[in-house]
């Protein structure tokens, strides 16, 4: 593939670390164009959403869609592939379907019922869930664990109320889905020619953590560098040879995911397997974050691709992807 001219489209602004993660990451990854041959410029994207109206004007060979916010909110990103699809940019990553699907939490978990994979119950207030168990209470919208902390899980009863405290502290519209007690998995993918390609399983492990601290990766063990969480939550590649047939059905469900949501580029599946041994899909990420030490590159770097590698195999699969604006 001789050089193209690339626009890197992040979305950054504000001081958030998970903000700051994200203008790092674009200019890591124009690093790495150019040192694969290619002409990379930044591009930031406002609110006004002006910049694709300039990209479109002047089109580049392609667009390297980074943006995972807009003005630091997660929900105007679901939209930049169909937006861009709209105005005839190629783009890399996962397309406007797939990004509208998996962008809202419920939105995706029917899609993940309707296809016959296991994921947690859920209620936008606290119907349905068993009394007396567990919940953990996310936004509906954003991702990088925003809105998460350790008073995030709560009893069932009380799921109503932190749904509304959440979305007064928080903004935006929270929901309750039922805690799995268990051990968490990370399977990322990454498109090849002959379709999608799964990179080695990653579990995160909890050290340190204890009976009154809830095992989850919240927005202080994925960016609070320094906590307790950042540092206690290590990811392993490594494992043994019984755990061979968990692996098996964790890389089988999250083909089964790519499929049913129709996705491309790459793309990471959240697992958490309970202690009777069930695995449940809690997220299907787009687009993941694709920072030298984030999940993605870490996988990929276990199988042999490293990061400029892994770079060039999303730009070869967006080269030939045709793209539909919904």
């Amino acid at each position: 593939m001789s050089g193209l001219s690339i626009a890197v489209l992040h979305g950054a602004s504000g001081d958030r670390p998970d903000e700051i993660d994200t203008l790092r990451t674009a200019e890591t990854v124009a690093a790495a164009l150019t040192r694969l041959g290619h002409a990379p410029t930044l591009v930031h994207l406002a609110p006004d959403m002006a910049a694709l109206d300039r990209l479109a004007a002047a089109p580049p060979d392609l667009v390297f869609n980074l943006v995972e916010a807009v003005g630091g909110v997660a929900a105007p990103a679901a939209a930049i592939p169909a937006r861009l699809a709209r105005r005839g940019l190629a783009f890399t990553g996962c397309g406007a379907r797939a990004s509208r699907l998996c962008a809202e939490k419920p939105a995706m978990k029917r899609v993940l019922v309707r296809a016959g994979l296991p994921t947690p119950a859920w209620s936008m207030t606290r119907r349905g869930l068993p009394a007396g168990a567990p919940v953990i209470v996310k936004s509906t919208s954003e991702h990088a664990s925003v809105g998460i902390d350790a008073g995030s899980v709560v009893a069932a009863e009380e799921a109503g109320a932190e749904i509304v405290r959440r979305q007064a502290r928080f903004g935006g519209r929270f929901f309750a889905e039922a805690y799995v007690e268990g051990r968490e998995f990370n399977l990322s993918l990454v498109e090849g020619p002959a379709g999608p390609e799964l990179l080695p399983p990653a579990e995160i492990l909890f050290e340190g953590f204890g009976a009154a601290r809830p095992r989850i990766v919240d927005y202080e063990a994925k960016w609070i560098e320094g906590s307790h969480g950042f540092e206690n939550t290590p990811r392993r590649f490594d494992f043994a040879p019984a755990e061979d047939a968990l692996l098996d059905r964790l890389r089988a469900l999250a083909l089964a995911a790519w499929r049913a949501f129709d996705l491309d580029g790459y793309a990471r599946v959240d697992f958490r397997v309970g202690e009777d041994g069930q695995p449940w899909i809690l997220e299907v990420n787009t687009n993941p974050c694709l920072a030298p030490d984030a999940g993605l590159a870490a996988a990929a770097a276990r199988a042999g691709l490293g990061h400029d590698a892994l770079v060039g195999r999303i730009v070869a699969a967006a080269r030939a992807t045709p793209r539909k604006a919904a």
